[in-house]
């Protein structure tokens, strides 16, 4: 039996999901074992209605809160950013009163107003205090890297884009940093399934799936136009989870399609539904 669940991020999808109910609702239409949710909300309502409340609506509709994109501004001015920070405690606190120890998000590969070294810099300096204050509250921060060529060529400067290049920024920043993994960044900054093999399995904080186009070279694709996992066969999204499973991986994978076909569906169910079964094909793989 597969440690890896099939999670659903409600607006990846092009889903509307209002609030905790909705989003445990949609999971649950869909199949998914897990669902992201928003830590602000959890904190208030676990200020107004108590944690036990707030935990008990996910316990009993048995769907795991996996996931929480990282709601620090880290990439405004210092004083935006500061004044950020400073509400990160209650927002972690909320979320590790949950059992949810992940968060993620997604740094651009390229800048037009800093090169390289000094981009480098600026995110060490920012991510640090971030990493420190989550750590006090167990979780860990998956950091995305950005594999898309057409988007990494779109600023004067280029950044990282690679899997290991994050690695290794994750491993000056914070004990408690890995990676935000997904397959179409993978595969567009030429990285492999056996490159996977290399990583330790708590490196991997997230992981997101989907597909490309079929038909279009590697170093043409769009990162707004993919498709469902395992649609087009172009990534090998099997793979890549019997790897994931053989290096130890335990936790959330959630699908990313930013697929045209879903938009084309006539309501949130029906592409609660899509989602779904695309994943559960893929999951597969790991019977």
């Amino acid at each position: 039996m597969s440690k890896m669940y099939k999670a659903l991020s409600p607006g990846a999808i092009g889903v509307n999901a209002k609030g905790i109910e909705g989003a445990i609702a949609a999971a649950k239409i869909g199949g998914f074992r897990g669902v992201e949710f928003s830590p602000q909300e959890v904190a208030d309502r676990i200020e107004r209605e108590g944690a036990d409340k707030i935990k008990a609506l996910f316990e009993d509709a048995e769907v795991i809160p996996a996931c929480f994109g990282l709601p620090t501004e880290w990439r405004g001015d210092s004083e935006t950013f500061e004044k950020s920070l400073m509400e990160l405690p209650r927002l972690a606190a909320a979320a590790s009163d949950l059992g949810c120890r992940r968060t993620a998000t997604w740094i651009m590969p390229c800048s037009d107003t800093l090169e390289f070294d000094a981009n480098y810099a600026f995110h060490v300096e920012r991510f640090r205090p971030i990493a420190a204050t989550l750590n006090e509250f167990g979780i860990s921060l998956g950091l995305e890297f950005i594999g898309t060529q057409t988007l990494r060529e779109s600023q004067k400067y280029p950044f990282i884009y690679t899997m290991n290049e994050m690695l290794k920024m994750g491993s000056e920043i914070g004990g408690n940093v890995g990676l935000l993994l997904d397959l179409w960044h993978l595969y567009t900054s030429g990285g492999t399934n056996v490159d996977i093999k290399a990583v330790l399995p708590e490196r991997i904080v997230y992981v997101h799936v989907n597909d490309a186009p079929a038909g279009v070279p590697r170093e043409e694709l769009l990162d707004g136009v993919r498709d469902l996992p395992g649609a087009t066969g172009v990534m090998d999204v099997k793979g890549f989870l019997q790897t994931l499973q053989k290096i130890g991986y335990v936790g959330p994978v959630t699908a990313e399609p930013f697929a045209k076909s879903l938009k084309e569906l006539p309501d949130d169910e029906a592409r609660l539904k899509a989602v779904g079964e695309s994943m559960s094909r893929i999951f597969t793989a790991l019977d």
